[in-house]
């Protein structure tokens, strides 16, 4: 090719790309503006199945009313609807022309914990978890990520004439035991499926609503589950000597172990150990033979998970010799990778939001608390979960003033205000996809 011809060539090329809007040109004004009309006439709809879905919780692959649920709206709005992906999950496909494929996921179940916020639409449920019979309750906010899944898909086909290629939305079982990303995945998420060139989830928290942060690279931390059962010798209560007391090496274990975070690990390196669980004895005059405990292990990098895991296992032995007990039975399962937030997804969608928001979205440290959404990055899909607020400024500030605590995910008072949190999420997730598939068709 003479140099003409690649001059030539090349100032071609660079009027083209003169003609496509540079990001930050992306009419965000005017789609933020008809996401809101939108909403307007939406709304109350969202509002009852938000109440319907936090009034009838179901937990970790037993979401099987909650997906036939989700299920019907999407086929309503002409979605192709697969269920029963990676046991109880969906995956809803509509396509609007040539273009890249936009993932956005929802999670679907909820907590085995008692609600107690005393509101008209609060849960009563119960059900059988692990041999007993617990309350069920959507005390992590996947009742708001459902209804804001919902929205969003609605306002896209609304808009439709604002992007071209594929919508993936897919409604994830499973996420509180970390399994049901990996579930559908292993079921053909990516391969009887298209594969996202970006995929995007969204998660409620205890700050003000129309608020978020997000993130650029790690996310969140690394979830590892945790399952010790002491042995000994059980006896009467008032012949201790007769005995080898599990409840106490239980007990000791459950202090000592925290020197592994205070003595053992970096300080300046996140990594935290949390038991969650006891199980042992079944009357106050009965020593028992076992007790057995569960917990998590959270790290970001994988040195700190490796010391971790090490330090448990040589305190819960130790523990036990102290005593002249049995070994322990030690099982530490891996749960899931730190969420891995991909930094161009992160930039154009970053530059969506706060052209949308102000600085109501700001860039954040990564959280504590752990997501199998990391498990879509590790399967190759540059991917984004960002943060959005579920309180009343007001209430924010009574509690920094001294008043009520703000309960938190996990709480059972934990309690979104309904209308201005799901509109928030709805309008954030419509603009991150529609960035997506513009920033996505440009680079094609």
């Amino acid at each position: 090719m003479s140099r003409f011809v690649r001059s030539l060539a090349a100032s071609a090329a660079l009027f083209a790309a003169s003609l496509l809007p540079a990001y930050a040109e992306l009419d965000v004004s005017s789609l933020k503006k008809a996401i809101e009309t939108s909403l307007a006439s939406d709304y109350p709809k969202l509002d009852a199945l938000y109440k319907e879905i936090h009034a009838h919780p179901e937990l970790a692959f037993q979401e099987v009313k909650t997906a036939a649920r989700l299920a019907a709206e999407m086929r309503a709005l002409g979605f192709e609807v697969t269920e029963n992906v990676g046991k109880t999950g969906l995956v809803a496909i509509y396509k609007n022309g040539d273009g890249p494929t936009i993932m956005v996921r929802t999670e679907l179940d909820a907590l085995p914990m008692e609600e107690k916020t005393g509101l008209d639409y609060a849960s009563r449920a119960k059900t059988n978890w692990m041999g007993r019979e617990v309350f069920v309750a959507h005390s992590c906010g996947h009742d708001i990520h459902m209804a804001s899944w919902v929205g969003t898909a609605k306002t896209l086909l609304g808009l439709k004439e604002q992007w071209r290629g594929t919508l993936m939305f897919i409604a994830q079982p499973a996420e509180e035991i970390v399994a049901g990303a990996r579930a559908m995945i292993a079921d053909g998420l990516f391969t009887r499926f298209p594969k996202p060139d970006a995929a995007f989830g969204l998660h409620a928290g205890p700050f003000s609503h129309g608020t978020g942060f997000y993130r650029s690279g790690v996310g969140s931390s690394a979830a590892d589950g945790l399952d010790i059962t002491f042995h000994g010798r059980g006896g009467h209560g008032s012949a201790p000597h007769t005995t080898v007391d599990p409840v106490g090496i239980a007990a000791r274990f459950i202090v000592e172990v925290q020197s592994v975070i205070s003595r053992e690990k970096n300080p300046t390196e996140f990594g935290v150990v949390s038991i969650g669980a006891i199980h042992g004895g079944t009357a106050p005059n009965i020593i028992p033979d076992s007790v057995r405990l569960s917990g998590t292990i959270r790290s970001y990098k994988p040195e700190v998970r490796a010391k971790l895991h090490a330090g448990i296992e040589r305190t819960a032995k130790a523990a036990a010799a102290m005593s002249d007990a049995p070994a322990p039975d030690i099982r530490i399962v891996e749960g899931t990778k730190p969420v891995m937030n991909d930094p161009d997804v992160v930039a154009a969608t970053a530059d969506v939001l706060k052209a949308a928001f102000g600085d109501k979205f700001k860039l954040s440290p990564p959280t504590t608390a752990s997501e199998d959404f990391s498990e879509f990055a590790g399967a190759g899909v540059p991917s984004m979960m960002f943060n959005i607020g579920v309180y009343d400024q007001e209430r924010i500030d009574a509690a920094r003033d001294g008043g009520p605590p703000i309960p938190s995910n996990h709480s059972p008072l934990f309690a979104p205000v309904p209308k201005p949190t799901i509109e928030t999420g709805v309008t954030a997730m419509t603009l991150a996809v529609l960035g997506a598939f513009d920033q996505k068709a440009r680079r094609k």
